[in-house]
């Protein structure tokens, strides 16, 4: 890990950052309007480059709000063949090269049947349905001990922070939790029955593994998901990924204004 954070401060002239940001399908162009220092996933050892629509694969560093920024435009998914170990690998990265708090946002289908598309949702906790788990292998111990506590993933005063910041700015906001399917395939009808009657609210095919590692790391995690779809057991037309971007495009502009929001007050 240290040729990676070699190269980094070398890119970067030693930028310190102490908030980190994971930027989902459609949301990453907050990074592109703050932006002091970029560097591709391509140029960075260790590094994998993202191959999915949306995520333009960059490692991005600002100054915002008074903060010190780094973001992920873009994320690595298990579905593209990569190991646990290399989609996280950023954000142990992040934590080596000093974050405190990591903000992790994507775009998630509904389950729960109030929400609607272009919803924003707190997530106050998650279910693993990926099949496996970031922390296989041999432990690290300078990172965080072999059997990390859970209880508490995302953290509860960061989720009132965002449902402060949230309602200062006039926004409805849902809170649920997240499942976390493998993917790349959508679920079907029988699936999201089964997922609601689980006790899950939306559902998608990241996140889950960099908050568990992102935990692990004794990192202050906070999760918001774009809703993309509205819930429903049945096939109602074909789900696609360009519907996705679409009701995240439609979302970017009051997550931007959360989000800024909540950097302020951190």
């Amino acid at each position: 890990m240290q040729n990676t954070i070699d190269f980094i401060n070398t890119k970067t002239n030693f930028f310190k950052p102490e908030i980190g940001i994971i930027l989902g399908s459609g949301l990453g162009e907050i990074a592109d309007e703050f932006c002091d220092y970029a560097i591709s996933y391509n140029d960075i050892p260790n590094f994998i480059k993202s191959t999915v629509q949306g995520h333009k694969g960059r490692l991005v560093f600002a100054k915002i709000n008074n903060k010190n920024v780094i973001m992920m435009q873009g994320r690595n998914h298990f579905y593209e063949g990569h190991s646990m170990q290399e989609i996280t690998y950023p954000v142990k990265i992040m934590k080596l090269l000093g974050v405190k708090t990591l903000i992790l946002t994507n775009a998630a289908g509904a389950v729960n049947e109030s929400y609607k598309p272009a919803d924003l949702m707190i997530i106050k906790d998650h279910i693993n349905n990926m099949g496996t788990n970031p922390l296989i292998g041999l432990n690290d111990n300078s990172l965080g001990e072999r059997f990390p506590d859970m209880t508490e993933i995302y953290k509860k005063q960061l989720i009132q922070l965002a449902e402060k910041c949230a309602n200062n700015l006039g926004l409805d906001i849902q809170k649920g939790v997240y499942w976390a399917n493998s993917g790349p395939s959508y679920e079907t009808p029988a699936e999201i029955k089964m997922i609601r009657k689980l006790g899950g609210d939306a559902v998608g095919m990241s996140t889950v593994p960099e908050a568990i590692v992102a935990n692990y790391c004794k990192l202050n995690v906070l999760g918001i998901s774009c809703i993309t779809n509205t819930a429903s057991s049945e096939t109602s037309g074909e789900l696609t990924h360009e519907e996705v971007i679409e009701a995240a495009n439609k979302a970017k502009v009051k997550f931007k204004s959360l989000l800024l929001k909540i950097i302020q007050e951190l």
